[in-house]
């Protein structure tokens, strides 16, 4: 890694510090070969790469016509890497070499969450026990962004594909590119510029573009009953009509026939933290963000069995 220090008052620079030469990402990528892509976003592309001390890095390659300014990534840089937590992708530093953007990330070796829910040959692979550790990792990730860390962070585009798993399948919540972020005595801002994803997004968000600790919580909603019903969110095939996952879910958590939306290779676990899970999911994305728990009172549900919860309305969509 290429390191600048610069020291100011006797401290080193943080930017600086985080610097890596743009040589060396280039050979550790194979010059950003298409062997060693990993997948691509709206920011630009992701590759693997193996540096000279046989470190596996992820580099972000962001797009030149990318939406998100130097502004954007100096916060990203700057203050995700301070952001160290179990549940989420370490941000390892960065590559600026004329109009090129670099992020490097901590490589994990599994794929995402999508891969794994959504694809009949690896869903099976998980059983109850991994699903429900994923779901409590991804709280504790979630939680530590909003409520525990110096900053009050929200992610804005929390969806399957952006929770990573690692060797262990524990879940690690990636993509802090879209982050708004906050000081921890503000909670909620107003954007003319909708990042997301359709399906996750909630619907003061959607619609008016106002977004908050809540509208992740929405996010994490539509997460946890997707990992339950093996369906993505949106509209699917159900018999021979279309159908759309949270009104689904939520009719039938309301008729007591919560069986129909159990992904079948759920079924041997137990039976009452998935009846608690789908509870808590449809509390989520209630449509008045009000109603909706925040991430800390998730936990305390999740942790505390005992702990009464209310009952959901009917969702927006």
């Amino acid at each position: 890694m290429y390191v600048r220090i610069y020291v100011f008052s006797g401290e080193i620079s943080l930017v600086e510090s985080l610097q890596y030469n743009f040589e060396d990402i280039r050979s550790a990528t194979d010059d950003f070969s298409d062997e060693n892509k990993l997948g691509q976003g709206g920011f630009g592309v992701v590759y693997k790469g193996r540096l000279y001390n046989e470190q596996y890095i992820a580099v972000k390659k962001l797009s030149k016509s990318s939406q998100q300014g130097d502004r954007e990534f100096k916060n990203e840089v700057t203050l995700v890497a301070q952001l160290q937590h179990r549940n989420l992708v370490r941000l390892l530093g960065f590559c600026l070499k004329g109009e090129e953007r670099l992020l490097i990330y901590e490589y994990i070796p599994n794929k995402s969450l999508e891969h794994f829910i959504f694809d009949p040959t690896n869903h099976e692979h998980l059983d109850w026990e991994t699903h429900y550790k994923i779901i409590e990792g991804i709280v504790r990730g979630l939680l530590y962004l909003h409520e525990d860390s110096r900053l009050r962070i929200i992610h804005r585009d929390l969806k399957a594909s952006n929770i990573l798993l690692d060797e262990d399948m524990k879940p690690k919540i990636a993509d802090f590119g879209m982050a708004r972020l906050f000081v921890m005595d503000q909670s909620q801002g107003d954007t003319k510029t909708i990042v997301g994803t359709y399906g996750y997004m909630a619907p003061e968000y959607a619609s008016h573009g106002r977004f908050s600790v809540k509208s992740d919580v929405f996010s994490f909603g539509v997460l946890v009953l997707e990992i339950i019903t093996g369906k993505k969110s949106g509209s699917f095939r159900n018999g021979e009509n279309e159908d759309d996952l949270l009104s689904y879910a939520w009719r039938n958590w309301r008729d007591d026939t919560t069986l129909n939306i159990i992904d079948p290779m759920l079924t041997t676990g137990s039976r009452s933290e998935i009846m608690r899970c789908i509870q808590i999911g449809l509390l989520c994305v209630q449509e008045n963000l009000n109603d909706r728990p925040t991430i800390g009172s998730v936990v305390s549900m999740l942790n505390n069995h005992s702990l009464k919860i209310s009952v959901p309305s009917r969702p927006p969509y």
